[in-house]
């Protein structure tokens, strides 16, 4: 392949359509897959690029498919061809995982050489050697002993969150403290997040520059495998661990851990044989937050949440107009609302949204924890469901916790109220207030 020949194949890749583009890459030989390689930067998305300034660790933590290991692969081979003689540590989960990704696999060291690189590999001995003289060796984190004499130049480290408990720790801390060969001793690590102590401490560090990415940031990947997944996991504890990076973790003492609210997921039946809608009106009438979520129950004798339609920034006619659409579009028998503030106005602009709309009034003697207690049970008991993903609803309910505290977005979980009131009316009544607790 010429440079005439690749720049024509690059042209031909930025004009295709999303979905061809892999179909292109994937025609290349080999050979012409390495001369390609040489032009890597001018197809590489922003996330790829590893930073400028002075940098100790360059943390990419993004989800699945985004291109770490590519972004991984190219730095270090980088780093080989600038420094003649340097040692690099690769370090992965298992020695297997390190062979199988970081150097053999599709976006790999091996995978990535430029035409007419040459680059040893001995897998017996786990060691590449680069043309430049460059060495990096197999390294793996379940054998921290291992890292405790070498030194290095640079290092690796893939899927950091999935190192074993117990030896990740020791692992990373003897690779840090044999990293102090050359003038700028640097590590990459490449990994899904995941709420683990390691994680957290590397993120804590300092010197650590972080690139955030998510699956759909990655053109090259596959339309239809981006969409498939968005259809499937969007909104999602899964989906946002792995496909949109976030590290997700639990607040101390959350009323609704997110394991909890994953579980208690799936499809409401075709027939419900009531719905409720909740309400939590704003504090003012200057446009704030409103909550508004429906709940249904099943012939099956179980709850569903059908909906979050809650609205921000609209004034008491519009957030009222909202109230209405939802109750509508379910068919709801009853629309429960807080009367704290400003009963009267409540129940005004929701009659004068829909007339015919039936309103029941309830007076917040208790906070918002302890409201949302007897509706927590409820999902431990494996009573009430989602009946798909609502991610804003979802963040306030984490964190919501037991000793009355709130760590969730915003001041105040309006969503989550608004789920408490109608789950209560529709599932609990006046015996689940009742009954409850505060402990």
């Amino acid at each position: 392949m010429t440079p005439a020949d690749a720049d024509d194949a690059l042209a031909r890749l930025a004009l295709a359509p999303r979905g061809e583009r892999v179909a292109l890459v994937r025609e290349m030989s080999r050979a012409h897959l390495r001369f390609f390689n040489e032009a890597w930067w001018r197809w590489a998305h922003e996330g790829q690029f590893w930073p400028e300034g002075d940098w100790r660790i360059w943390l990419i933590r993004a989800g699945r498919g985004f291109g770490k290991t590519r972004a991984g692969s190219e730095w270090v081979s980088q780093m080989a061809r600038e420094q003649a003689g340097a040692r690099i540590a690769l370090v992965g989960a298992t020695v297997d995982e390190v062979r199988r990704v970081m150097v053999e696999g599709p976006a790999g060291l091996l995978a990535v050489a430029r035409e007419l690189e040459t680059i040893g590999w001995h897998p017996a001995r786990g060691e590449l050697v680069f043309g430049s003289g460059a060495r990096a060796f197999v390294y793996s984190a379940e054998a921290p002993e291992k890292l405790r004499g070498p030194e290095h130049d640079f290092a690796w480290c893939d899927e950091l969150a999935k190192w074993r408990s117990g030896a990740a720790d020791s692992a990373w801390d003897n690779l840090m403290m044999g990293l102090r060969r050359g003038p700028q001793p640097r590590v990459v690590v490449t990994t899904t997040p995941r709420p683990v102590k390691l994680m957290r401490r590397v993120m804590a560090m300092p010197g650590v520059h972080e690139t955030r990415g998510r699956t759909r940031d990655n053109l090259h990947l596959p339309a239809s495998f981006v969409e498939a997944m968005l259809v499937d996991y969007a909104g999602t504890r899964l989906g946002r661990q792995e496909l949109d990076g976030e590290l997700i973790d639990d607040v101390p003492g959350a009323l609704w851990p997110r394991g909890l609210i994953e579980r208690q997921r799936r499809a409401a039946p075709a027939r419900l044989e009531r719905v409720v809608i909740g309400v939590d009106p704003p504090a003012g009438t200057e446009g704030d937050a409103c909550g508004i979520v429906a709940v249904g129950l099943g012939a099956d004798g179980q709850g569903y949440v059908l909906a979050d339609a809650s609205v921000a920034g609209l004034s008491p006619e519009g957030w009222a107009a909202a109230v209405a659409d939802c109750a509508a579009r379910f068919e709801a028998e009853c629309v429960v609302a807080e009367k704290n503030q400003g009963g009267a106005m409540v129940e005004s602009v929701l009659r004068a949204a829909d007339t015919a709309l039936p309103i029941r009034l309830v007076h917040a003697s208790r906070g918002k924890s302890a409201r949302a207690e007897p509706v927590a049970l409820l999902y431990e008991k494996g009573v009430l469901w989602h009946a798909a993903a609502f991610p804003a609803l979802e963040e306030e309910m984490a964190g919501l916790q037991a000793a009355g505290g709130y760590q969730g977005p915003g001041l105040s979980p309006d969503r989550a109220d608004a789920l408490v009131w109608a789950a209560t009316e529709l599932l609990l009544g006046r015996r689940g207030r009742a009954a409850v607790r505060v402990v």
